[in-house]
């Protein structure tokens, strides 16, 4: 059968957590995180015998390769047995092991989505600013590995992008705000081409979020399993966390009235299977107001959300910057907390309605500048908002009019994946 004519395979891969799926789902088939657990054993067995018989060595070789787990089971493995280590192969949206990486790739697609690469068409994703030298790997491995017919590797903003139009008409002039688990970046599109220039990015992301949370509940003396902890914060930030617009009166909120706001998180012992109680107080909203105050969690950068974003879209070309304010999209899990969006478009609006005043003034009056309209778009999907993006993209007929075929890379070589092309058949 024509792999056309099948779903393309659609792999989002973040720094925390990896969403795959079919194009042409709402949502992917499994979300699962970015980690794999390799049998260590095996590995210490093949270099011990490399006095013994060559047998023995390649032998070892075969069950080291075999003997890995990724996603929640990695996870369960290496918690539940010391013969596991594991590997996180994306660090700060940037490939790191590519061995890894390839590992995960082949759990994904003969475990979880149980479908033969050969017969599908992929999207893969990539973050903005990667190095043309990372598509390589990533087709020499899809091609070479997998033998899949077709590639296309896209850039994760302007799938976010698409994925956030709320009209028929999908507007692709807008900035992408993707807060993940290990990286914040502000990217602005234009046309559907990423202004490379103008990309800002911050060192605090979601994985921060849960460390403030996880430090204040320890400071707090709440009674935590050392080895649970960090994952007990983080579904803490994921259940309770919310955005507040003033600090101040929150926390008189939570000191007046501590029965109506204080939650209760139970869990249990991995080791033992014990249960364990503990109060979740002020790091409700403390923890993401890491993203708008940054100065409460480090000292070594204090420029907040709002502020980087007014930046960004400053240093844009001055003909899109008005349809840059007008289209500001978010993207990532850490994205998802309650009056995210209406705290951020606050913020933002008051910056920019002061720059517009200062203007006005600077002319003493006589000159007044039109109204700067702020609009956040918010959605419901905005957590898969970059696989869902690529779901839409790979179920038009130009996607694989667009793709690299297997037959192009056996001409051409790997380089042919450094140059992937916006098509423009969604608007």
């Amino acid at each position: 059968m024509d792999p056309t004519s099948r779903p393309t395979v659609v792999i989002d891969n973040g720094t925390g957590f990896s969403k795959m799926g079919f194009a042409g789902n709402v949502e992917p088939c499994f979300n699962q995180p970015t980690v794999v657990a390799l049998n260590d054993s095996y590995l210490n067995q093949s270099r011990a015998s490399t006095k013994l018989n060559m047998a023995a060595q390649y032998s070892a070789g075969v069950m080291a390769d075999l003997d890995f787990f990724i996603g929640d089971e990695a996870l369960l493995r290496s918690r539940a047995s010391n013969t596991y280590t594991l590997s996180y192969p994306i660090n700060h949206g940037q490939v790191e092991d590519w061995d890894a990486m390839e590992r995960y790739w082949q759990h994904c697609l003969f475990n979880y989505l149980r479908c033969d690469p050969e017969d599908h068409y992929f999207l893969l994703t990539e973050s903005p600013l990667t190095n043309p030298e990372n598509r390589e790997y990533m087709g020499e491995i899809m091609f070479e590995t997998f033998n899949i017919p077709g590639l296309y590797i896209a850039v994760n903003s302007v799938l976010a992008l698409a994925a956030g139009y709320t009209t028929s008409k999908c507007e692709m002039t807008g900035v992408v705000v993707d807060v993940g688990e290990g990286a914040t970046r502000v990217v602005p599109v234009a046309d559907g081409y990423v202004i490379g220039s103008c990309i800002k990015s911050i060192p605090i992301a979601g994985q921060d979020v849960t460390l403030f949370i996880q430090e204040l509940m320890r400071e707090r003396g709440e009674k935590m399993p050392p080895e649970d902890s960090f994952e007990a914060a983080r579904k803490v930030k994921e259940m309770y966390c919310y955005t507040c617009s003033d600090i101040v009166k929150e926390f008189n909120k939570h000191d007046k009235e501590p029965a109506k706001f204080i939650k209760q998180w139970r869990g249990i012992r991995l080791k033992t299977g014990a249960p364990y109680a503990c109060d979740i107080g002020y790091e409700r909203f403390l923890g993401p107001e890491v993203l708008f105050s940054p100065e409460i969690y480090t000292s070594d950068y204090i420029t907040p959300l709002p502020a980087l974003i007014d930046k960004c879209i400053q240093s844009a070309p001055i003909d899109t910057r008005r349809a840059l304010y007008k289209n500001i999209v978010l993207s990532g899990g850490s994205t998802m907390f309650k009056d995210f969006h209406r705290r951020l478009q606050r913020d933002l609006k008051k910056i920019v309605d002061a720059r517009v005043q200062a203007a006005t003034a600077h002319h003493g009056g006589d000159i007044k500048a039109k109204p700067v309209e702020v609009h956040v778009v918010s959605h419901p999907i905005q957590r898969f908002a970059v696989w869902f993006g690529g779901s839409v993209l790979a179920s038009t007929p130009e996607f694989f009019e667009a793709c690299h075929t297997k037959a192009e890379y056996e001409e051409h070589g790997a380089s042919i994946c450094r140059v992937n092309p916006v098509f423009k058949g969604m608007y």
